[in-house]
């Protein structure tokens, strides 16, 4: 379409080559293309797109409401506007007409100035019309600009704070790894022990012995309390004692292996099977089956710690660049950044906890991940490594308030009024950009949201968000 008004283009269609002239001569001020059927008129439409339709309704074959019908099916003529030019007047005539689509009847035989006005006006209309859509497309695409360069400031930021929990980070994976590592070598050793021993074993385990054998392993595996060396001490004393009264050779070294296996007494039973001749390496065999079930239960440990730190990075990293509201679980959310922050937290950082809202609401949660890393990160900053967070959530009213307390050196009057001005920062050259809690609370108000901020020096800070609490 064209925005100048005489370069328009007009499609003028009738059945009756004289209307066509006499309409073509009225509008000699436009380009012009004509049809005599509808088929015709389709076809020309799709190919020259004009910027208007004069179509008259009574033609043979296809009429101008069937005609109407399908322009405004096809998506590259929907947009078209159609003016019904006709003899038919009836009021059911132009209700249809309209309820297909045209924007206008004009009525035969023709007013020139009644065409030329009209015309004039929808074609100015359709200008408009475009000229506020190209606008609009302008000021989406400017918007969209505006968030992709909002979200990548964002995410930025974000990957800046990781960069800075690297290490930690590598420690808290390394660690659980270690600790798998050193269980598993545990592991093939205890088992290329049983295995050694294992004809012995199937030699020795009748029905009766078998029984015990088993009660021995079953009573170890309940094993749950860590004795001091003097709780040890004095408990291998009792049971050697005990063994030596009853006559049982080796009385000492079972005394050992029944103290490591956490079994300190109820012994009677086991006498016949501690008076065997290889009752130690049976014994052995029971605490190594023993010692790889817990080996096995530190590695599922580890790998369940490994697991939450790598979810809680998935989460954290998580880039959502369309801001969806999804229904999830606030607390989530803080303990994902509590698990990255564990630790600088744990060497000298209290965390309270007092949570209070039951259900799942709307937010993003990407975003509201970047909310916390930063409230977070400032009071482990402030505080200097030592001290107490305190986080409370609630509903009051129609929010849910979340609440973070520190007990750092606090915020003085004359700072509080800047600390979310994009690029204010009290800390030290490059190690802030002063941009976290711009983006903290341009992402609270656009979750229709508020923060406040509460300090004293000498006291601490508390920051209190408040986010509309969306149900559904």
């Amino acid at each position: 379409m064209s925005n100048s008004l005489y370069e328009s283009r007009i499609l003028i269609v009738d059945d009756t080559k004289e209307n066509i002239d006499v309409l073509g001569e009225v509008l000699s001020q436009y380009k012009r293309n004509v049809a005599l059927n509808g088929e015709k008129a389709i076809k020309i439409a799709k190919e020259k797109r004009p910027d208007i339709i004069l179509l008259d309704i009574m033609m043979p074959d296809m009429d101008g409401f069937e005609v109407c019908r399908i322009l405004k099916a096809d998506n590259d003529t929907k947009d078209i506007p159609v003016i019904f030019v006709t003899a038919k007047n009836l009021i059911e005539d132009e209700v249809r007409g309209l309820e297909l689509g045209a924007v206008d009847f004009i009525s035969k035989p023709i007013s020139p100035p009644v065409v030329i006005a009209r015309v004039k006006n929808h074609l100015e209309l359709e200008i408009a019309r475009k000229e506020l859509e190209e606008k609009n497309l302008e000021l989406a695409e400017a918007l969209n600009n505006l968030k992709t360069t909002q979200n990548q400031l964002i995410h930025s930021e974000k990957l800046s704070a990781l960069g800075m929990l690297v290490a930690g980070i590598a420690h808290e994976i390394n660690s659980p790894l270690g600790v798998i590592q050193s269980s598993n070598k545990s592991i093939f050793t205890d088992l290329d022990n049983i295995l050694s021993n294992i004809a012995l074993i199937g030699k020795f385990l009748n029905y009766d012995n078998e029984i015990k054998f088993n009660n021995l392993i079953n009573r170890s595996l309940k094993k749950t309390n860590t004795l001091t060396s003097l709780e040890e001490r004095l408990f291998r004393k009792q049971l050697s004692s005990d063994l030596e009264e009853k006559k049982i050779s080796n009385f000492e070294e079972i005394a050992e292996i029944l103290v490591e296996l956490g079994i300190y007494n109820n012994i009677d039973e086991y006498i016949s099977l501690f008076n065997s001749n290889d009752a130690l390496k049976i014994l052995n065999s029971v605490k190594k089956i023993a010692s790889i079930y817990f080996s096995n239960f530190i590695i599922s440990k580890s790998v369940e710690n490994v697991s939450k730190i790598v979810y809680s990075l998935k989460n954290y990293v998580g880039f959502d660049s369309e801001g969806k509201k999804l229904l999830g679980n606030i607390h989530e959310t803080i303990d994902t950044i509590l698990t990255i922050y564990h630790n600088q937290i744990k060497h000298g950082i209290e965390v309270i906890k007092d949570y209070k809202i039951d259900k799942l609401f709307y937010f993003v949660p990407d975003q509201i991940n970047q909310v916390w890393t930063n409230i977070i990160h400032n009071s482990l900053y402030s505080m200097g490594g030592k001290g107490t967070i305190t986080i409370k959530t609630y509903i009051e009213n129609d929010y849910a308030v979340i609440a973070f307390a520190d007990t750092g050196e606090g915020i003085s009057d004359s700072i509080k009024e800047k600390v979310f001005e994009p690029f204010f920062t009290t800390k030290p050259h490059g190690e802030g950009t002063g941009l976290g809690l711009d983006i903290v609370n341009k992402i609270i108000k656009c979750h229709n949201g508020r923060i406040e901020l509460k300090s004293e020096v000498g006291y601490g800070t508390t920051f209190i968000v408040f986010l509309p609490y969306i149900l559904e």
